[in-house]
């Protein structure tokens, strides 16, 4: 588990090559101290975790210096700027010591300052976000999303954790139970938990960069995992509800790897397959218990690529070795994952989702955007919004020309494997439930297919570049090469690769900034009128403090109480919901009368 960045995978068209390895045709000075201790592998993973998880906290905890007043747009634009200041001031000085290593350093020691600069921007680009959310909420310890929508349920579940209830229904139950034990710890207990709420959503969307930059890490090298890792936190994090995406980024790599390990069983001891197995297992299952959605998603594929993957054919020891490993990874997951599967099994009939916004109403082909249910200004028939080619745009063009390159160049890559089967077993299972919608009124989660869909895209569009730049670099060396030059002689100098591989984390780095700031700017307080995604900050503002004033920039005088609830199952009426929808239009876009009067309400 602790083997990352495997030496099958190049980076940037050079072949691969270990950065304790001194360069071709120079000999090394004999190693020292620091040196020494530094070219241990487990030291350098480590500090990679190390490094990103410090970057993602430290920024966080940096970023609650700044002092504006987050209900007005002046003060949001001035903390906007004001974390972009910050992290420019860290990051500059991290790619400029990239940059004079790549042009000026030994190979091995521009290799460790990638692996460290890469782990600190993905801390970094999470840690913006997460200090945008430390920004909007200043002033109040209520938690995004205030006393309404998921936040009031997670803290309603929490209080009935803290209440000796236990589990609810069929939602994941670890973050639950964490926000009542934070409660419990941090706080007094029952009453609290929306404070503890607020705590958990500024760190865990801190974490999703480290999470998702070390998952890949498991597979890839610094700079591809940078690349996979950085557009997917900053697309899909949503600081409201940080512990669920982050299980999607992670289960995709997570997933990959063990089917590399499955494939390699046949050269691994028992001991070895059983400890790796029940490894893997567990972090599978914690994910599980942590949020289950995604599993539901990516189970028809992977299970398809298993049968394919498995040795069947291999021989009766290579066979057992296989079953062993598969054995240990599925009974340790089930074990850990029994409680939430049982009452899965248990309820999950008499729990459907009856929940329409506009992503249901849209065209379920159309996989590469997603609008929550807070959708401002935008109606059902205006997104989403039609592009040049078919109502494809630019950046879906490019895309599925990257993902051309990964099925078409890189399909021996077990992780173009596992992307593409997710991929196609997650549409499979979009359109089932979507065909099924209008019989059985039931939308079944089905347009949150849209986030698991673009990330297989996004991960088989990068891996075809690199296939692509690998093979395209192999074939300039075998073509271009004179017959006379020596076997170490290179076309294009391994100097030129590596200064052309840190220019593009520099690329990277501000596509991180651009994004991060894209990312926290949406969830700025907007006044509850406007219904768009800052609305759940604004409710953070406009409840109470425990001695019954209201927090300090609170939009209204007369804020809401405090409320304490315990969660309750809500009684299913069989009708499906449809939200974002006024009452004239419910019979053109839900088939029935509106059953109230005024505007559609969450």
């Amino acid at each position: 588990m602790t083997h990352l960045a495997p030496e099958a995978v190049g980076e940037a068209g050079t072949p691969a090559q270990r950065p304790s390895e001194p360069a071709r045709g120079k000999s090394s000075p004999t190693p020292s101290g620091i040196r020494v201790w530094m070219s241990r592998r487990w030291v350098q993973i480590l500090a990679e975790v190390v490094v990103s998880v410090v970057a993602a906290l430290g920024f966080t905890l940096l970023s609650r210096h700044i002092s504006v007043n987050p209900m007005n747009r002046l003060g949001q634009v001035s903390g906007l700027a004001k974390l972009q200041l910050y992290v420019a001031v860290l990051g500059l000085p991290l790619l400029g010591l990239l940059l004079y290593t790549a042009h000026r350093g030994s190979v091995r020691r521009h290799e460790l300052v990638k692996r460290l600069v890469c782990a600190a921007l993905a801390g970094l680009v999470t840690g913006v976000v997460a200090g945008g959310i430390v920004v909007a909420l200043r002033g109040t310890p209520h938690p995004l999303g205030g006393q309404e929508g998921d936040p009031s349920v997670l803290v309603e579940m929490a209080n009935s954790f803290l209440s000796g209830e236990g589990m609810s229904g069929i939602y994941p139950p670890a973050f639950p139970a964490l926000i009542a034990l934070w409660a419990k710890v941090r706080y007094d207990g029952l009453g609290t938990s929306g404070f503890a709420l607020h705590d958990l959503q500024i760190v865990f969307s801190a974490l999703v960069g480290p999470m998702a930059y070390l998952a890949w890490r498991l597979l890839l090298r610094p700079f591809w995992a940078l690349l996979i890792a950085v557009p997917s936190a900053v697309l899909f994090l949503d600081p409201v509800r940080p512990y669920s995406h982050v299980v999607m980024i992670v289960l995709l790599p997570l997933l990959g790897y063990c089917f590399r390990e499955l494939r390699r069983s046949a050269g691994r001891t028992a001991k070895a397959l059983v400890l790796r197995g029940a490894g893997l297992g567990a972090i599978f299952g914690g994910l599980f218990l942590w949020y289950s959605g995604w599993f539901v998603w990516a189970a028809p594929g992977a299970a398809v690529l298993f049968l394919f993957l498995f040795p069947w054919r291999a021989g009766g020891p290579a066979l057992k070795r296989a079953a062993l490993y598969a054995g240990s990874v599925l009974a340790t997951a089930g074990i850990i994952g029994a409680p939430l599967l049982y009452q899965m099994v248990r309820l999950g009939s008499q729990t459907p989702d009856r929940y329409a916004y506009l992503g249901v109403y849209a065209d379920p082909g159309y996989v590469l955007g997603w609008i929550s249910d807070r959708t401002g200004y935008i109606k059902y028939h205006q997104w989403p919004v039609s592009g040049e080619m078919a109502g494809q745009t630019g950046f879906a063009l490019l895309l599925i020309l990257g993902v051309g390159l990964g099925v078409g160049l890189g399909l021996r890559n077990v992780m173009v494997r596992t992307a593409a089967a997710v991929l196609a077993g997650a549409w499979l299972a979009r359109f089932w439930f979507a065909s099924h919608m209008a019989h059985d009124k039931a939308v079944q989660l089905f347009p949150r297919t849209t986030w698991i869909i673009m990330y297989s895209l996004m991960i088989l569009a990068v891996l075809g570049v690199m296939a692509a730049v690998q093979r395209g670099s192999g074939w300039t060396e075998r073509t271009l090469r004179p017959a006379s030059a020596a076997p170490s002689a290179r076309v294009i100098p391994r100097r030129t690769i590596r200064q052309l591989s840190a220019g593009m984390v520099c690329a990277v780095a501000l596509f991180a900034t651009m994004g991060a700031s894209w990312s926290a700017n949406r969830y700025m307080p907007t006044h509850e009128d406007t219904d768009l995604m800052g609305l759940d900050a604004w409710r953070a503002h406009d409840i109470k403090l425990p001695n019954g004033k209201c927090p300090r920039y609170a939009p209204n005088k007369d804020c809401e109480d405090l409320r304490v609830k315990l969660w309750k199952q809500f009684e299913d009426d069989g009708e499906i919901w449809c939200a974002n929808i006024v009452a004239k239009d419910w019979p053109a876009i839900c088939g029935r009368k509106a059953p109230f009067k005024d505007k559609s309400v969450e």
